[in-house]
Protein backbone atom coordinates (compact mmCIF):
# COMPACT_ATOMS: atom_id res chain seq x y z
CA UNK A 1 0.00 0.00 0.00
CA UNK A 2 1.41 3.48 -1.23
CA UNK A 3 1.37 6.17 1.69
CA UNK A 4 2.85 9.75 2.29
CA UNK A 5 5.74 10.04 4.92
CA UNK A 6 7.16 12.84 5.95
CA UNK A 7 10.82 12.56 7.26
CA UNK A 8 12.78 14.97 9.43
CA UNK A 9 16.61 15.33 8.25
CA UNK A 10 19.44 16.62 10.68
CA UNK A 11 22.99 16.91 11.11
CA UNK A 12 25.21 19.16 13.52
CA UNK A 13 28.66 17.69 12.57
CA UNK A 14 30.71 17.59 9.67
CA UNK A 15 29.75 19.12 7.15
CA UNK A 16 25.84 19.41 7.64
CA UNK A 17 24.48 20.22 4.16
CA UNK A 18 26.60 17.27 2.45
CA UNK A 19 24.81 14.95 4.77
CA UNK A 20 21.57 16.22 4.31
CA UNK A 21 22.08 16.54 0.64
CA UNK A 22 23.11 12.50 0.29
CA UNK A 23 20.13 11.76 2.72
CA UNK A 24 17.88 12.80 0.28
CA UNK A 25 19.06 11.33 -2.59
CA UNK A 26 19.82 7.91 -0.37
CA UNK A 27 16.14 8.19 0.41
CA UNK A 28 14.64 9.24 -3.09
CA UNK A 29 16.40 5.53 -4.48
CA UNK A 30 14.68 3.83 -1.88
CA UNK A 31 12.26 1.15 -3.69
CA UNK A 32 8.99 2.18 -4.08
CA UNK A 33 9.92 5.41 -3.25
CA UNK A 34 9.66 9.14 -4.50
CA UNK A 35 10.15 12.48 -3.14
CA UNK A 36 6.80 14.66 -2.98
CA UNK A 37 8.54 18.05 -1.76
CA UNK A 38 10.90 19.32 0.58
CA UNK A 39 10.80 22.27 2.97
CA UNK A 40 14.36 24.94 2.79
CA UNK A 41 17.00 23.83 5.45
CA UNK A 42 17.02 25.68 8.36
CA UNK A 43 19.72 26.18 11.50
CA UNK A 44 18.14 25.47 14.54
CA UNK A 45 19.31 24.95 17.99
CA UNK A 46 19.69 21.21 19.78
CA UNK A 47 17.42 20.11 22.02
CA UNK A 48 18.27 18.08 25.12
CA UNK A 49 20.73 17.95 27.75
CA UNK A 50 24.00 17.59 25.64
CA UNK A 51 26.44 20.78 24.90
CA UNK A 52 26.72 20.98 21.26
CA UNK A 53 26.78 22.77 18.06
CA UNK A 54 23.85 23.70 16.01
CA UNK A 55 21.49 21.99 13.49
CA UNK A 56 20.20 22.23 9.95
CA UNK A 57 17.69 20.58 9.33
CA UNK A 58 14.85 20.10 6.87
CA UNK A 59 11.83 17.77 6.32
CA UNK A 60 11.06 16.12 3.01
CA UNK A 61 7.54 14.25 1.97
CA UNK A 62 7.90 11.04 0.54
CA UNK A 63 5.43 8.66 -1.18
CA UNK A 64 6.52 5.12 -0.34
CA UNK A 65 5.23 1.09 -0.51
CA UNK A 66 7.72 0.73 2.23
CA UNK A 67 6.18 -0.19 5.68
CA UNK A 68 7.19 2.11 8.85
CA UNK A 69 9.09 -0.65 9.86
CA UNK A 70 10.71 -1.23 6.51
CA UNK A 71 11.49 2.41 6.29
CA UNK A 72 12.80 3.13 9.50
CA UNK A 73 15.31 0.01 8.97
CA UNK A 74 16.32 1.84 5.36
CA UNK A 75 16.86 5.49 6.99
CA UNK A 76 19.27 3.41 9.70
CA UNK A 77 20.99 1.98 6.97
CA UNK A 78 21.54 5.75 5.70
CA UNK A 79 22.53 7.07 8.67
CA UNK A 80 25.05 4.68 9.39
CA UNK A 81 26.33 5.13 5.82
CA UNK A 82 27.02 8.46 6.56
CA UNK A 83 29.01 7.68 9.89
CA UNK A 84 26.14 7.80 12.43
CA UNK A 85 27.04 6.03 15.72
CA UNK A 86 24.35 5.67 17.91
CA UNK A 87 26.00 5.63 21.40
CA UNK A 88 24.53 8.92 23.14
CA UNK A 89 21.32 9.67 22.86
CA UNK A 90 20.43 13.31 22.15
CA UNK A 91 23.92 13.98 21.26
CA UNK A 92 25.82 14.98 18.50
CA UNK A 93 25.35 13.12 15.18
CA UNK A 94 26.23 13.28 11.72
CA UNK A 95 22.74 12.16 10.15
CA UNK A 96 19.17 12.18 12.08
CA UNK A 97 16.48 10.68 9.87
CA UNK A 98 12.97 10.34 12.06
CA UNK A 99 9.74 9.26 10.42
CA UNK A 100 7.70 11.62 11.80
CA UNK A 101 4.23 11.14 10.74
CA UNK A 102 2.44 8.81 8.02
CA UNK A 103 -0.82 10.01 6.67
CA UNK A 104 -2.54 6.85 6.56
CA UNK A 105 -0.89 4.75 9.12
CA UNK A 106 0.09 4.97 12.66
CA UNK A 107 2.69 2.16 14.70
CA UNK A 108 2.96 2.14 19.01
CA UNK A 109 5.62 -0.42 18.93
CA UNK A 110 9.32 -0.82 20.84
CA UNK A 111 11.43 0.63 18.27
CA UNK A 112 8.95 2.71 16.49
CA UNK A 113 6.08 5.37 17.38
CA UNK A 114 4.57 7.28 14.29
CA UNK A 115 3.11 10.12 14.65
CA UNK A 116 6.74 10.76 16.17
CA UNK A 117 6.07 11.54 19.77
CA UNK A 118 8.31 14.73 20.10
CA UNK A 119 6.22 16.02 16.81
CA UNK A 120 3.71 18.33 19.40
CA UNK A 121 7.30 19.94 20.92
CA UNK A 122 9.37 21.01 17.91
CA UNK A 123 8.06 23.87 16.81
CA UNK A 124 9.90 23.84 13.59
CA UNK A 125 8.65 20.23 12.71
CA UNK A 126 5.16 21.50 12.99
CA UNK A 127 6.02 24.30 10.56
CA UNK A 128 8.00 22.32 8.15
CA UNK A 129 4.83 19.84 8.08
CA UNK A 130 2.22 21.97 7.54
CA UNK A 131 3.93 24.01 4.24
CA UNK A 132 4.51 20.46 3.25
CA UNK A 133 1.03 19.24 3.53
CA UNK A 134 0.08 22.40 1.92
CA UNK A 135 1.86 22.24 -0.73
CA UNK A 136 1.36 18.82 -2.15
CA UNK A 137 0.28 17.91 -4.74
CA UNK A 138 -0.14 13.78 -5.60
Amino acid sequence: MKDVAYIALGSNLGQREVFLAQARVAIAALPGTRVLGQTVVEETAPIGPIAQGPFLNQMIAIETELSPAELLTELHRIEAEAGRARRLRWGPRTLDLDIVLFEHQSVQDEGLTVPHPELSKRDFWLTELAALRSARVD
